[in-house]
């Protein structure tokens, strides 16, 4: 069995291995064609693509990726926000991504939070509330901060900065799209030119001085005018923010729902848990499915679902 997310920007699967494809839904997506090298297989699904502003509304979102996996893999299940599988395009499947990686992890993990930071969203998710948290829709974790829009690689600097300081004056930002997260955390080295997995704002090269000079624009600048050591300033002030604003709903969920500890999974998931100390399922049992936990998880939450029924017709129940 394969395990699938179709996400906005990514489409992940995991088999043996992790195969993470920059497959955007708000362009042409071939989500059918990437697929059809597992024809055959079984497949469990998630997604919260259906979100993506080519679509009129989340249902049709949802049915266009329903139809593209099922191209491919006619036998497909999707996992929804209720906790069940299903075969066709019902509404439940909205946004269920998150929903499935709790449903895995509750069972190892039950007293924390499961921190994921993907390249757009933050998800938290108190893993001791799983019944809670059928049915929750992206908009009631968004009231709940459960869920987080800052990501390692796409977010835009002004969602989080208003002013940064230059020469040791406080000073405005423009609110262009100059530059995103990633060129932060290629200059601060949290991630290689082979881990910016996004296009550049400005169609440039990922370089690390190509990166400097995104930033620099931020404050309306040429890198010659602010030099280099100002422009890694504005990158550790963003830093200093996205981790604050993850902090922050974290302590706040964990004060909430009582959960003893943290656990981090996502692209970003060594980053989070060397800043805050927390558990990098990565580092662990899960090696490195945890990039793409969803997919992973709801590939073992079909497989453990099947082995019950299983057990149930052997029983003769």
């Amino acid at each position: 069995m394969i395990g699938i997310d179709v996400g906005g920007a990514n489409l992940k699967v995991v088999d043996g291995d992790v195969h993470i494809h920059y497959c955007p839904l708000w362009q042409e997506a071939p989500i059918t064609e990437i697929l059809m090298s597992y024809a055959g297989e079984e497949a469990a699904v998630v997604m919260s693509g259906e979100l993506a502003d080519s679509f009129e509304n989340k249902q049709a979102g949802i049915s266009f990726i329903v139809d593209a996996v099922k191209s491919a893999l006619p036998d497909a299940r999707f996992y929804g926000t209720d906790g069940a599988f299903h075969t066709g395009p019902v509404p439940e499947l909205a946004a269920a991504n998150w929903l499935a990686s709790a449903d895995y992890l509750r069972s190892l993990y039950p007293e924390s939070v499961l921190v994921d930071m993907g390249s757009t969203t933050v998800d938290i998710i108190p893993l001791n509330r799983f019944e809670s948290l059928k049915g929750m829709t992206d908009l009631d974790r968004l009231k709940k901060g459960y869920l987080v829009y800052t990501g390692l690689l796409r977010t835009t600097l002004p969602a989080l900065l208003r002013t940064v300081m230059i020469d040791g004056t406080e000073t405005l930002i423009s609110s262009e799209y100059f530059a995103v997260s990633a060129d932060v955390h290629l200059v601060l080295g949290h991630i290689s030119e082979s881990g910016y997995a996004a296009p550049t704002p400005d169609g440039a090269a990922v370089t690390r001085d190509a990166s400097l000079r995104r930033l620099s624009r931020l404050v309306c600048a040429d890198l010659s005018e602010i030099g280099e050591a100002q422009a890694v300033g504005v990158a550790e002030q963003f830093w200093d923010e996205q981790k604050k604003s993850i902090g922050v709903q974290v302590r706040r969920v964990m004060d909430e729902t009582g959960a003893k500890s943290v656990v981090t999974a996502g692209i970003a998931s060594h980053l989070l848990a060397g800043e805050f100390g927390w558990t990098d399922l990565n580092a662990g049992q899960h090696g490195g499915w945890a990039d793409a936990l969803p997919a992973y998880a709801v590939k073992e939450v079909a497989l453990r679902k099947k082995q019950r029924e299983s057990l149930r017709l052997q029983s003769g129940e």
